[in-house]
């Protein structure tokens, strides 16, 4: 059974020697290779939209190779980056390139050979990346190739620093018990002021008796 046969009838995208990634998008993507069924002109320029709005929202995108990744991997990566308010695209360089014109993204034109896969972040780049560096813990075989975060261009090593960062909800939590704590020491502070003011004239008192 070839690529086309799996893509039609809905089949597991793996044969006997051979890994697949599979995505219902471009159908079908040979790890070693490229793109093995070819699409129409209508379907990548739906592609290229998809990834436009996708690109122009992102506050990160990583390029990832995962060389030997099994569909049951694929799919968990997808489900932990959903839980991390983010995206997991395959798709040719050349649509990639074509999505990410005008874009930020387009910085990272430079990486865009051979087979990438792409995680695309909004409003949590430090979720993305915890999620991916986690991911690879269990699946040594994926790689990052690099990111581009909020308009500028980090290495694998800056990815994997960003995984480190606290995450939105414990920099929210941070915060609002900041902005409850200043004002109650506010009062604090400012309730203080009259005491001492009477003990100072209390002393005062006291030393001319």
């Amino acid at each position: 059974m070839g690529c086309l046969d799996l893509a039609v009838q809905g089949g597991s995208p793996t044969e006997t020697g051979v890994t697949y990634a599979f995505d219902s998008q471009i159908n079908c993507l040979w790890q070693k290779g490229g793109i093995h069924l070819a699409i129409s002109r209508a379907k990548k320029e739906a592609i290229v939209a998809e990834l436009r709005e996708k690109f122009q929202k992102a506050s990160i995108v990583v390029v990832t190779q995962s060389p030997g990744l099994t569909v049951g991997a694929a799919d968990q990566l997808r489900a932990r980056l959903r839980e991390a308010g983010a995206d997991y695209k395959v798709a040719k360089n050349s649509l990639v390139k074509l999505a990410a014109a005008d874009t930020d993204v387009a910085t990272l034109n430079d990486m865009l050979t051979g087979p990438n896969a792409f995680a695309i972040g909004y409003d949590d780049p430090v979720a993305l990346a915890k999620a991916l560096v986690e991911f690879r813990k269990d699946n040594e075989v994926m790689q990052f190739k690099g990111a581009m975060l909020n308009g500028t261009v980090i290495d694998e090593a800056g990815i994997e620093a960003l995984a480190k960062l606290p995450s939105r909800e414990v920099l929210i939590a941070q915060m609002l018990s900041v902005l409850v704590a200043t004002p109650t020491k506010l009062v604090q502070a400012l309730s203080g002021i009259p005491r001492k003011l009477l003990y100072a004239l209390r002393a005062i008192e006291d030393s001319k008796k």
